[in-house]
């Protein structure tokens, strides 16, 4: 299944997209695609809807974020050798967590607002993860058993803030709009192989980023093992997993970083694409 959230930001509804890549109304069934929803037995109950007794949504409404009231929005850092290389930062031994504030969540093309005194704020192109099943010291072998499925995010960064201000990198990823969330959720076992998943970004139509999840290196499963080993992980909870090379901090021997006008398109295989426009705070 693919499920999405549209319409006003702040009043979305629930949806799915059926085999014809139409928009169709859930709102008859649940109230919104929150974690409780994203439990195996509410997947479940929606699998046994028949999409095509749901309304058809007219016209082109805004996509929202894929998945409402976000418990954890947790970020893997440096999951990608190659872009550690470019950040100029060893390779991990272990996962290298840090936390996005949920109220930076927006929809998949909602405008990115870059801060006030923003100087450096870069993009992402990243898979996410989002939990289904609560999960206490869960093993890789069965970690991706508490997945409710996979969605595109663009973790935007405004690196002098991540990297300069004092404290932890959370300070340059939960600006407002910093978490393009969607289009829409992928049920897990709509996935074939999480661990082979071809993604891309492009800057005003100039390919940046190209990367694969098979680059990883801590798997999903690997990430989620060690997560829950410190932490409970619950239903709504999102895992965002690291981004290949390409971003604008490692370009040398000038960095590029993102201005007012720029547009951003980003994809990963299958979970859909993303579009935003760069403006500024006022």
């Amino acid at each position: 299944m693919k499920l999405v959230r549209y319409g006003d930001m702040g009043a979305e509804k629930p949806g799915m997209i059926d085999a014809d890549g139409a928009l169709r109304d859930l709102s008859g069934h649940v109230d919104d695609i929150t974690g409780a929803v994203l439990t195996d037995a509410g997947l479940d109950a929606l699998r046994a809807i028949d999409p095509q007794s749901l309304p058809v949504v007219a016209g082109n409404p805004r996509m929202g974020a894929c998945v409402g009231n976000i418990g954890k929005f947790m970020c893997i850092g440096l999951n990608f050798s190659d872009h550690a290389i470019e950040s100029g930062l060893p390779i991990p031994e272990h996962p290298v967590l840090f936390m996005k504030a949920t109220s930076a969540v927006v929809g998949p093309n909602d405008a990115i607002s870059m801060p006030r005194g923003s100087t450096s704020t870069d993009w992402e192109v990243e898979l996410g993860v989002v939990i289904g099943k609560k999960a206490k010291y869960v093993s890789a072998d069965d970690a991706l058993d508490h997945v409710a499925g996979y969605c595109l995010i663009n973790d935007v960064s405004e690196r002098h803030f991540q990297n300069n201000l004092s404290g932890t990198w959370t300070k340059g990823k939960s600006c407002d709009t910093f978490g393009p969330t969607g289009p829409w959720l992928v049920t897990r076992d709509e996935v074939e192989d999480v661990q082979n998943l071809g993604m891309w970004l492009d800057v005003n139509g100039k390919r940046m980023q190209t990367g694969n999840t098979s680059t990883m290196i801590f798997t999903v499963a690997q990430i989620i093992e060690h997560l829950s080993g410190l932490m409970t992980l619950h239903p709504g909870d999102v895992i965002s997993t690291g981004t290949p090379p390409g971003v604008g901090m490692g370009i040398k021997p000038n960095p590029i970083y993102l201005k007012k006008g720029d547009v951003i398109e980003l994809a990963i295989d299958g979970l859909g694409q993303q579009k935003q426009t760069v403006t500024e705070d006022a």
